[in-house]
């Protein structure tokens, strides 16, 4: 019985990857010459970000200020990709030394993940997240227009439709209305962007509202690593898998859900990571076509919701990582968290017309990617697993092998 078992779900996950449904036709092209400024790149989504410029051969450089990061993921990305990544070690909010970097290389767009994202820490600290997430965008903004950068694509959140009023996929028409001050602040650095945009008429700006990030690349040799408790789901998941949680806790589970856990739409990070080169191709082609032409700002700020359009419950997480680890996640029913939706799943259709964008993956290819990251990776980048390290030293030969065969 369990042998019929373990065959399905060895079939279920296979044949994930080859579901019938719309693909992304988006080609992401460099701009020769051309530098594209990734802020907190050495993240979890910016380093994904990172790794799918470098495979579509952007040139790329990254700042970060490494609160919550390591600089071992772009090392990472640069063994994978054999291309160099130059790294500066700033902070955004330090004008001096960013316009220092944008005097150096010659940037076409910027990619704006640099901020924090604790939505508990931002409860306890609104101040330092509005001067972090809202002045620190404000700074780069305003380097980018002193330096004639036209085009960025900012990382913002779905925390900004708040508690949604009913159950329905969400639109970028939904009503706003963060309830957190991790929210607000996003919600404040996009209105920063669409104001300093209204003056400088060359600037464009894709506003990419996020839903669940999870999983990871299928290398295992990047992920996320949250340097305390995790405050999100996957993360959460596979620590206790690997005994440094003791249990998963699963706030509620009367909501007018399948289970009665809460729905979320979880989409893969390097779904997402496309999703941030389909928005820099939109940029580029927009500007390609109004030739230097006035456009209103509607035309140049564009909002787009990043999901999958599918809400999966939190006990349905929680069995498609038992699946793909093997193990049981231990978890306890606790009261419901204040401020927790029943469901919240975004509507991607604007996406998926706009952008040309569709996700590829679903929650048991990320279940599966996560847990082949965190279990190479126990201690993230720290401590790697002899198997990483051998895959490592693989990709460093393949790439000296084709350095020398191009010579």
């Amino acid at each position: 019985m369990s042998f019929t078992l373990k065959i399905k779900d060895f079939v279920d996950y296979v044949s994930s990857y080859f579901a019938k449904k719309p693909t992304s036709t988006f080609i992401s092209k460099p701009v020769p010459g051309k530098y594209i400024l990734v802020t907190g790149g050495a993240g979890y989504i910016g380093s994904h970000t990172v790794l799918e410029l470098c495979k579509n051969g952007h040139d790329v450089v990254v700042v970060d200020n490494l609160c919550n990061s390591v600089e071992d993921s772009l090392k990472r990305v640069e063994i994978i990709t054999g291309k160099k990544v130059p790294f500066h070690l700033v902070d955004v909010r330090d004008k001096e030394n960013l316009n220092k970097i944008f005097d150096q290389y010659d940037f076409w767009a910027v990619i704006h993940f640099a901020g924090l994202k604790s939505v508990y820490e931002s409860v306890q600290y609104p101040e330092k997240y509005m001067n972090n997430n809202v002045e620190g965008t404000r700074t780069l903004v305003e380097c980018m227009i002193e330096h004639k950068v036209n085009n960025i694509v900012f990382s913002s959140s779905a925390t900004l439709y708040g508690e949604p009023k009913n159950m329905d996929p969400l639109t970028e028409e939904a009503d706003l209305g963060p309830i957190n001050p991790y929210g607000e602040s996003k919600l404040k650095a996009e209105q920063v962007i669409t104001e300093l945009f209204k003056e400088y008429e060359m600037g464009q700006a894709c506003l990419l509202r996020y839903f669940n990030p999870i999983g990871a690349d299928v290398s295992g040799l990047i992920g996320e690593n949250p340097k305390d408790i995790p405050n999100n789901l996957l993360p959460y998941i596979t620590q206790t898998l690997v005994g440094k949680l003791e249990y998963l806790r699963v706030f509620g589970n009367d909501y007018p859900t399948r289970d009665g856990t809460g729905v979320r739409d979880y989409v893969h990070v390097v779904d997402l990571a496309d999703g941030h080169l389909a928005a820099l191709e939109k940029l580029r082609e927009n500007e390609e076509i109004r030739a230097g032409a006035k456009a209103s700002l509607d035309e140049r700020v564009l909002i787009y919701n990043m999901g999958t359009g599918t809400g999966y419950s939190v006990l349905e997480v929680v069995d498609s990582m038992n699946k793909a680890s093997g193990k049981e996640v231990p978890y306890k029913i606790t009261d419901r968290r204040e401020g927790d939706a029943a469901q919240v799943v975004a509507c991607p259709a604007k996406a998926n017309k706009e952008l040309k964008w569709y996700t590829r993956f679903d929650v048991n290819v990320m279940c599966a990617d996560a847990w082949r990251w965190q279990s190479q990776n126990p201690d993230g980048y720290e401590n790697p697993s002899q198997f990483v390290l051998d895959l490592l030293e693989k990709y460093k030969k393949e790439n000296a092998e084709k350095a020398e065969a191009q010579q």
